[in-house]
């Protein structure tokens, strides 16, 4: 046979063991604040430990390394396989009974979405908002390039595996190693988690609300254990510390590993990175005085509440300081624009990526300079190499790609009985990973009325924004199939 399927199905039942193991650290929670309540919690993480150790010791035929057909596999039925599994604690303690809204939800965690079913998130039992937020983090840097750096121990490559995981238009790599790459970025990821949980406790918050927002806020998630989200904490002390580390995590890890090493040269050498703090920049003097002159609000409160919010959207973490749709319509059709960027490629955030609409523009703009210049070779750079064709055009397939996507997506959950408004913004957050959305489904708004189907076709779209289309779309090819 030409796919492999012994690598594949051991990967899936190393990944349910650590979906498992992580289920498990949710139990000291449940055991301090929930009276004990963990049984949901241990039971679900015996269910995966069990089922892994019987994919692993399964009489599967075949070895080998993993190639491409095999890493892009192991991506799709992975991602499958975690918010199948990791659906249970929700399921098995009734929290959330119907599975469609189970799989909505964890499928919203793993994604880093943030949009939820749940409308009452402070009555829940503190264990599962922990897992809530775990699936958020787990989700953010990807759990497969985790578990790319354990590979070696288990006699699996794992280079494909990255490629197909982080599928994104650069290929920027810390150390030719590919499992050295993967430690160092989770090194990065765990340290600046842990660095935050720091920062909110000297802010005020208790340590159970520190770990979670800080589980959320790097994995550029969104989930809250208030029912506000983060205008629960209306505290400059709280929120800018939030915004300045959003921010670091919709930066290309990368560009931080640089800048942590004091190679800020090399910092300033990417092209995104500066476009991003442009952006950010530029809009929130834009936003800041139009909210001032519609709200009258304070300035220092109209800036922090303009900052949080476009870093919150740009880097599709979605966790909500105000109600941005309430500040006049055309605030709202920019903030739902801002759905459609993403932040750096490289970073835990989804969405298109800054990089993608980039080189996009600057093609578009030397398209000019070659139209007066038929004959002029007019090459187009981005951090000083000249980007081949191929990759651009990569960038042009996706960017058509996510467009038909988003139209196509909207019509269907129009067809299943949304308003055009709340069509449009479902399917945008949800494409995007961003989570609020605009209409129906806005930032004080959650997603627990929707219908099962349309929760189930919002989940698909969410785990092709995930992993930026074509990991999934591939497979759905006849190429695909083909054994040459």
């Amino acid at each position: 046979m030409f796919i492999n399927l012994r690598p594949i199905v051991r990967v899936i039942a190393v990944l349910l063991a650590v979906i498992g193991g992580m289920m498990l650290t949710g139990i000291p929670v449940s055991l301090y604040y929930d009276g004990g309540n963990l049984w949901p919690l241990l039971n679900s993480g015996l269910i995966c430990l069990i089922t892994g150790a019987g994919l692993w010791y399964a009489p599967i035929p075949g070895g080998g390394g993993i190639k491409k057909r095999e890493g892009y596999l192991i991506v799709a039925l992975g991602w499958l396989s975690m918010v199948t599994f990791g659906s249970l604690p929700y399921l098995l303690s009734g929290l959330i009974p119907h599975p469609a809204d189970a799989f909505f939800e964890t499928v919203s965690g793993m994604t880093t979405t943030g949009a939820s079913v749940l409308t009452d998130i402070e009555a829940a039992p503190k264990g599962l908002l922990y897992w809530r937020s775990l699936t958020q983090w787990i989700g953010g840097m990807g759990i497969i390039v985790l578990t790319v750096a354990i590979f070696p121990l288990l006699g699996i490559g794992g280079i494909e595996l990255f490629v197909a995981e982080a599928p994104g238009p650069t290929s920027d790599k810390l150390h030719p190693r590919i499992r050295e790459t993967a430690k160092r970025l989770w090194q990065i990821y765990v340290g600046l988690t842990g660095l935050l949980v720091v920062v909110l406790l000297v802010a005020g918050l208790d340590l159970y609300e520190a770990v979670n927002h800080a589980l959320t806020t790097m994995a550029t998630g969104g989930f809250s254990t208030k029912n506000a989200s983060m205008a629960h904490y209306d505290l400059p002390q709280v929120q800018y510390p939030i915004i300045f580390f959003m921010f670091l995590a919709g930066t290309n890890y990368t560009v931080i590993y640089y800048g942590l090493k004091g190679k800020l040269d090399k910092v300033w050498r990417s092209d995104e990175f500066k476009a991003y703090l442009t952006l950010v920049a530029l809009l929130t003097v834009i936003v800041t005085l139009a909210v001032k002159n519609n709200t009258g609000l304070g300035w220092e409160k109209a800036f922090r509440d303009s900052l949080f919010q476009i870093v919150s959207l740009i880097t599709t973490t979605g966790f909500v300081s105000a109600d941005y749709t309430s500040w006049g319509n055309s605030l709202t059709m920019l903030f739902f624009v801002m759905m459609f960027l993403g932040a750096s490629a490289g970073s835990t955030s989804g969405g298109i990526k800054l990089v993608r609409h980039l080189v996009f523009f600057k093609n578009s703009f030397l398209e000019f300079k070659r139209i007066l210049h038929p004959r002029a070779v007019i090459p187009l750079k981005l951090n000083g190499t000249v980007v081949t064709g191929r990759i651009l055009t990569h960038i042009i397939i996706f960017l058509l790609l996510y467009l038909i996507l988003f139209v196509l997506g909207s019509i269907v959950v129009a067809a299943m009985g949304l308003d055009f408004m709340t069509a449009i913004g479902a399917v945008a957050t949800s494409l995007g990973n961003v989570g609020p959305g605009i209409g129906k489904v806005g930032p004080v708004d959650n997603f627990a009325w929707l219908s099962s189907e349309i929760k189930l076709f919002l989940s698909l779209l969410m785990l092709l924004g995930r992993l930026e289309l074509f990991t999934i779309l591939v497979l759905f090819t006849p190429y695909f199939w083909k054994s040459n």
